[in-house]
């Protein structure tokens, strides 16, 4: 009798199962269907202008750096797409053609051996690479990057990339003939500025800037140096400027802001003016971070603010995004960060957007306009040090 018991159990228990499994189905989301492999997504010729380059340094392994494609005005599946930029690499994307520059350096045991510094030239719809031009001397500037250690002359037909040695030069690149024209020595100058319709400027450890003009065979025209202008001892300039057309916008350490036209065959000045200080600073509203000033479409300013600004306190990032109206000299608003930043970037919308990078890697946008927080993108990259907007 026992074992019948049984039996008649066991069965009753599979005749349960029976009924309840399509229950149990329906809770658990079902199969994806199969995609096919390989699947290779092409990105539009032309990016959207809530796309943002975030260049990732990657500390914690150099030679794999890397600049993630991001847009930052999606709820979801917002990073595009990502090239490799090695060892301090630098990203310049093109406006003119569908390219995305890199400057980058390879060591042919990756960490120790021969040394090869080269310009790597990237399809921006496939994000695969269709050019390498190599740069000669081993020479390319290694450091925490900065936007204006490579850029575009000459209506984006050469490159212009700065060298370190701790000696500093810069190589002058024909991008169509794939070949460097020439170099020119820095002696005590840093970082290059497009100026003129072929040229560029540098600016000098003795608080003036120096503008070269380049003839059409890409070497070094009439020069000119400008009158002392930068007090470096007392209020030196972060040297990323946000652009307003062919304007630089430059933040100073203690919060001033400094106008240069690069329009003209040598830089000119535009003079320095204050950014008011409302009270409620520990001990005083300073800007601080890396990337500390950008500009949007309507030529408005950001500056990324520290409320415990001091002597030394330039780069550990801030609380707050000043809105700086150049043409009035005024603060127009202020925009409170949800979380501490190192970096900011507005994006080229009519109605734009600020991406506040954040230690931890990940991304905070806002609405330009309002300061209304919009969303956090996790995941996207380890050290989110500069970004460019899409133009």
């Amino acid at each position: 009798m026992r074992r019948a018991a049984s039996r008649i159990a066991i069965a009753m228990t599979i005749a349960a199962l029976h009924v309840a499994a399509p229950a149990i189905a329906a809770d658990y989301p079902q199969p994806l269907p199969e995609e096919p492999v390989p699947a290779v997504a092409v990105l539009p010729e032309k990016y959207p202008e809530s796309w943002v380059f975030v260049h990732d340094l990657h500390f914690n392994s150099l030679p794999d750096g890397r600049v993630a494609v991001v847009d930052v005005a999606a709820e979801n599946r917002n990073v595009k797409g990502q090239i490799p930029a090695a060892q301090f690499g630098n990203v310049l994307p093109a406006t003119t053609r569908p390219e995305i520059l890199v400057g980058e350096t390879f060591f042919s045991r990756l960490t120790r051996g021969e040394r090869t510094d080269v310009i790597t030239i990237w399809d921006a719809k496939t994000l695969s690479p269709k050019g390498e031009i190599v740069l000669p001397g081993g020479k390319r500037g290694l450091f925490v990057t900065l936007k204006n250690s490579l850029q575009f002359t000459n209506n984006e037909k050469w490159a212009l990339v700065f060298n370190f040695t701790p000696g500093s030069s810069v190589t002058v690149v024909d991008l169509d003939a794939r070949k460097v024209l020439s170099d020119i020595d820095l002696p005590g100058c840093s970082l290059v500025y497009p100026t003129g319709p072929r040229g560029f400027t540098s600016l000098c450890a003795d608080g003036t800037m120096t503008s070269i003009a380049l003839d059409a065979a890409g070497r070094a025209g009439p020069t000119v140096t400008s009158k002392v202008f930068n007090d470096i001892d007392k209020d030196a300039l972060f040297m990323s400027p946000a652009m307003v057309g062919r304007t630089a916008w430059f933040a100073s350490f203690t919060g001033n802001i400094r106008g240069i036209d690069f329009s003209g065959a040598a830089a000119r000045d535009l003079g320095m003016f204050e950014i008011a200080k409302p009270a409620g600073g520990d001990p005083e509203w300073r800007p601080g971070g890396w990337q500390v000033i950008t500009a949007d479409k309507a030529g408005l300013l950001y500056v990324l603010m520290n409320p415990h600004g001091k002597e030394g306190s330039h780069k550990d990032g801030g609380t707050e995004a000043w809105v700086i109206d150049p043409v009035k000299k005024a603060l127009v608003r202020r925009i409170a960060l949800k979380n501490h930043s190192v970096s900011i970037e507005a994006t080229q919308q009519a109605s734009p957007l600020l991406v506040a990078s954040k230690p931890d890697g990940s991304l905070d946008v806002y609405d330009a306009a309002t300061g209304a927080f919009q969303r956090t993108i996790v995941g996207v990259v380890h050290d989110p040090m500069t970004m460019t907007a899409a133009r």
